[in-house]
């Protein structure tokens, strides 16, 4: 083959490939937008306030204060009992083994529901999201969005990530995960029954 055919035959590959790259991958146009995920400071952590807060007029400036301030404390009461190590995978071998109590993303999960759901939310709603659902990889975690609004509208709270440190997100701009609901899961670990679909 002449060097000149070869340049040929590399370049119309090369444009055979960024064609379909640009097929198969969306334009930036429609990708799906990514945030970083943002850390509580601390119990009264105002930016996460504000955002849950945000999620639309009718959603109590009380309520929203107290959800952002039980998940803060939730993660860094779990972390003490469960005496919790990172990375998370490090604390998920322990459990696996007998060597803590706690700390599996789904226990994590479990515990903050029980406690949002303890607060009696009359302008807020509490969701199971999980991802990579039944994999070795699964990871649970709660989605609050206002009174009836769209699951993928919701925040996320997740205190596994990051070992009791509680880190949240909008469920579309997870960084890391791609977030589906499990409508009978409050139900389940709340122990009631199924909640009806709207």
């Amino acid at each position: 083959m002449s060097f000149r055919r070869a340049c040929c035959f590399n370049a119309t590959t090369a444009v055979a490939v960024l064609l379909l790259a640009a097929l198969v991958c969306p334009s930036s146009a429609t990708a799906r937008k990514r945030e970083e995920l943002v850390f509580a400071r601390s119990a009264e952590d105002p930016v996460l306030t504000r955002r849950l807060f945000a999620l639309a007029p009718g959603v109590s400036a009380e309520e929203a204060r107290k959800v952002a301030a039980v998940a803060y404390t939730t993660g860094r009461e779990l972390k003490r009992e469960w005496r919790v190590v990172w990375p998370p995978g490090v604390q998920n071998f322990l459990v696996n083994i007998g060597r803590r109590k706690g700390g599996l993303c789904f226990q994590w999960a479990t515990e903050l529901l029980i406690r949002l759901d303890a607060l009696k939310l009359e302008t807020l709603e509490l969701h199971w999201a999980e991802s990579f659902a039944t994999t070795a990889s699964e990871h649970n975690v709660i989605v609050v969005t206002a009174k009836g609004q769209p699951f993928e509208q919701g925040i996320l709270l997740d205190n596994w990530r990051y070992g009791g440190q509680l880190a949240w997100a909008s469920v579309a701009g997870d960084p890391h995960y791609r977030w589906s609901e499990n409508r009978p899961e409050v139900s389940r670990r709340l122990g009631r029954r199924t909640i009806t679909a709207r």
